[in-house]
């Protein structure tokens, strides 16, 4: 009879732990009765042939059943980096590795025969098993065969940290991506470091670029919408199909997406509801409500809450009728989205003080949107001069474009005849 001491080394016992192996089995002789009456030196070299280089450190008890152990077999794969040790009365030996041949089987009382050939199983309480210490010491073999994978930074304040090691940063960095503006938004920076760039990042830049963008276009655009590199596919086309089928052409679809990035971002159903919203309300046809939205086509992606409060100022407060209101939205669909605030001070000025029309200041909205500073300070001037003259049908007659649009230069020689000198002495005075 072999001994019922079994040893085996740290290394088996990691593996045991994990789950990898529960059972050990030895091929015997098919006379297994026979195969237990062998010498021990038997044992061993059976033992040898299955398991390499053990270093014994446990004993693990053979010949008794554990009920926590699911029963099993040891693959041949799995045994050869196996080692192990038989010995007698506590002495412990180690030897060489050699192929496993063998299954094992349980000794049974002797004399007692089974009817009938079958393998029998040793099973190992894992329980028993002692946990190992961090603080083990390993050899220097052991050592210099760890090998340790170069990982991303576990947390940083900053995505430069991770463009050496990110291949899509390093893409995004070469296509003009900002990310110093990206890093300043929520759950952006861990986004972009788990896209990669292959599968998630070059099919969406080949789409824009199948859009009609340039390659200088898409840096600008990933820096306001990042967002858009976790799109479906399947969306963004089928938002492009829908505003091809309401005959936007595709340069002003490239166009679009350059002036307002996020615009793809919203589904057709927005989308719908925002164009039938201003052809609706503005009363204006198809086509000049494609005009506007190519020309403005963040009136798309934002809120409709300031749009129609600035319809209601223009109607209700400024009082503009529906045809002056329709003719200042197409001129200058900024007004749209201008700030309350600011409309009214401009208008108060240009219609209370220098006292301009309604029909004038609806014949050049593009005045509603200059700054209120360049208005006061020239209209003081040509006042000063004698020359603040805006009735068509009196001469000298300054038009509102003239008075707004122009450079300062231009402005003194051509409409205020003076010199720049003049005008800029003029301002210390103010």
């Amino acid at each position: 009879m072999f001994s019922p001491s079994m040893h085996f080394c740290q290394r088996c016992l990691r593996l045991l732990r994990r789950g990898m192996i529960s059972i050990i089995t030895i091929k015997h002789p098919t006379n297994y009765v026979a195969a237990l009456q062998q010498p021990l030196d038997y044992h061993k070299t059976s033992m040898r042939r299955m398991c390499s280089s053990f270093t014994p450190h446990l004993n693990l008890h053979s010949g008794q059943r554990s009920s926590k152990i699911s029963i099993g077999r040891l693959g041949v794969g799995a045994l050869r980096g196996l080692c192990e040790s038989v010995t007698q009365h506590g002495q412990v030996k180690q030897h060489d590795c050699e192929e496993p041949e063998a299954k094992m089987l349980i000794p049974h009382k002797q004399g007692q025969a089974p009817s009938r050939k079958v393998p029998l199983t040793t099973l190992v309480d894992l329980e028993d098993i002692p946990r190992l210490s961090a603080l083990e010491e390993i050899s220097d073999e052991e050592a210099v065969q760890i090998v340790v994978p170069h990982a991303l930074p576990p947390t940083s304040f900053s995505l430069g940290d991770y463009v050496d090691k990110s291949d899509t940063l390093t893409k995004l960095v070469q296509l003009g991506v900002e990310l110093w503006k990206l890093e300043q938004q929520r759950n952006v920076g861990s986004m972009l470091v788990r896209l990669d760039f292959q599968s998630d990042v070059a099919p969406r830049l080949l789409f824009l670029k199948d859009l009609g963008l340039q390659d200088g276009q898409l840096g600008s655009i990933i820096t306001t919408n990042p967002f858009i590199l976790t799109e479906r596919l399947d969306k963004l086309k089928a938002r492009v199909s829908y505003l091809k089928s309401k005959k936007f052409s595709t340069n002003s679809i490239a166009s679009m997406v350059s002036k307002a990035p996020y615009l793809l971002n919203f589904n057709v159903k927005r989308l719908d509801n925002r164009l039938g919203f201003y052809q609706d309300t503005l009363g204006l046809n198809p086509e000049k409500t494609r005009d506007i939205i190519t020309r403005l086509p963040r009136l798309l992606c934002g809120s409709l809450e300031p749009v129609k409060e600035n319809l209601k100022v223009y109607e209700l407060e400024f009082g503009f009728r529906t045809g002056e209101i329709q003719h200042m939205v197409t001129e200058v669909p900024k007004m749209l989205t201008a700030n309350k605030t600011k409309l009214s001070k401009i208008f108060d000025y240009i219609h209370n003080t220098m006292g301009i029309p309604h029909s004038l200041i609806a014949k050049f909205p593009q005045v509603l949107n200059a700054q209120f500073l360049r208005i006061k300070e020239r209209h003081l001037f040509l006042k000063y001069l004698g020359r603040a003259q805006y009735d068509p049908a009196e001469p000298n007659y300054v038009s509102l474009d003239r008075l707004v649009a122009l450079p300062d230069d231009v402005f003194c020689t051509s409409v205020a005849l003076a010199t720049v000198d003049d005008f800029e002495c003029f301002q210390k005075t103010l």
